[in-house]
Order: C-alpha cells, then sequence, then structure tokens
C-alpha cells in the first residue's frame, strides 16, 4: 500500500508577550469533521509552494496577518487521519513574529487568544494531546512524530523528540 499524505501546515501564532496563542474555535461549519475542536491554523499546501509561504499563506488567509517569523518545531504523520481513511501529513510551526491586526473570526469559526498553559485543557483531536504541548516546550527542539488514526481516533503514537 503506498503512502500519499496531504500535505498540510500548521500553525500556532504566539502573542509578543509569549504567554497566548491564536486558536480557532471549530463551530461554524456543521459537516466539519473539526467540529467542535480548537486547532491552530493552516490548511493545504498548493503544489507550487514551499512550506514556509504554505503556512504563511494560510495565516493571511485564516488570521488576515502577516508573518515575519516563524520557527518549525515538527512533524507528525497521521496515517488514516480522515474519516474516508486517507493520510495527512504535516508541518508544524510557531509562529513568532507578525504584524496586523487578527480577524475576529474566519470560515471555520471565531479566533480567539488562548492561554498557552492552558491549551491542554481545551477540546481538540486527541492526537493532539501528543505534540501540541511541545511546540510551546523550550527544552523541546523539534519533534517528529507518528499518530495513526482509525475511525477519527489515534491508536497510539511513535517518533522523535528532539
Amino acid at each position: 500500500m503506498s503512502y500519499c499524505p496531504e500535505l498540510t501546515t500548521l500553525g500556532f501564532v504566539l502573542r509578543a508577550d509569549g504567554e497566548q496563542v491564536l486558536m480557532v474555535h471549530r463551530v461554524a461549519r456543521e459537516a466539519d469533521e473539526q467540529l467542535g475542536k480548537w486547532n491552530g491554523l493552516g490548511g493545504k499546501v498548493e503544489p507550487t509552494e514551499d512550506i514556509w509561504s504554505g503556512m504563511a499563506r494560510e495565516i493571511h488567509e485564516e488570521a488576515g496577518i502577516e508573518v515575519t517569523s516563524m520557527r518549525l518545531r515538527g512533524t507528525v504523520s497521521w496515517p488514516g487521519f480522515h474519516s474516508d481513511g486517507s493520510d495527512v501529513f504535516g508541518f508544524v510551526f510557531l509562529i513568532d513574529g507578525w504584524c496586523g491586526e487578527p480577524f475576529e473570526s474566519n470560515e471555520e469559526g471565531p479566533l480567539v487568544w488562548q492561554p498557552v498553559s492552558q491549551i491542554g485543557q481545551l477540546p481538540m483531536w486527541e492526537g493532539d494531546k501528543w505534540f501540541v504541548p511541545q511546540v510551546f516546550d523550550p527544552a523541546v527542539d523539534q519533534f517528529h512524530l507518528v499518530i495513526p488514526y482509525r475511525d477519527g481516533q489515534p491508536v497510539g503514537h511513535h517518533g522523535v523528540v528532539r
């Protein structure tokens, strides 16, 4: 069986104080497979884009701000992630420099500044709890994980955290 994942970006926009992160509460579309969950911002990488440009474009489209600085924190492979069993591979960024005023909401739901220290208590994909804290952990250089999904639930995880 070949592995042909959808390439995506996922970004976490920090306020200048480093204490709050911009999250989307996905409540706007009833058919959203992420309905009710909180998430960072991002989406699919276009065929003509590099990863940095794709992330910057997604942040601009979803939050209305311009990225001036970001760091790749890691990657996650999600085999079987979508309801049809298709795979996703994501590049996860911490956006630590930006300008502009973020939108109040986008087509997925409201954009809300959340305390970094409280992210783990938000309803999110169960598998996200294995890597999202590492995005903000200064002791972690990078992480590269595999989080297989079956029927909308993670069935484990493995990889490298350095």
